[in-house]
């Protein structure tokens, strides 16, 4: 059985161009947790979809400042993580959890 914390570490896949240019090279890009760890994100993605990780890289994405019907809003921060996996590994990200 999983780790229910593995559930709280990734938020969901990033869907982009970027991130389907980068999984030709066994790359898969996530949002996760503010807080979480590059271990912790390496952990849940292993228990999850059962695959081996060779590396994660991460970064901040600083929220925008944007106009809705001339109220000044702000969007959140978002931590994104690209997923390096071994050769041969891959995740359908289609499917979902």
């Amino acid at each position: 059985m999983t780790d229910l914390r593995h559930y709280d570490v990734i938020v969901s896949p990033v869907v982009t161009e970027k991130s389907t240019l980068a999984s030709e090279n066994n790359q898969v890009v996530f949002n996760v947790s503010r807080n979480a760890t590059k271990p912790e994100i390496k952990a849940a993605v292993e228990a999850l979809f059962s695959v081996k990780v060779t590396g994660v890289n991460t970064l901040l994405r600083k929220g925008k400042v944007k106009r809705f019907r001339g109220t000044i809003g702000r969007q959140s921060d978002v931590k994104k993580a690209v997923v390096t996996l071994a050769e041969g590994q891959s995740i359908d990200i289609a499917t979902g959890l």
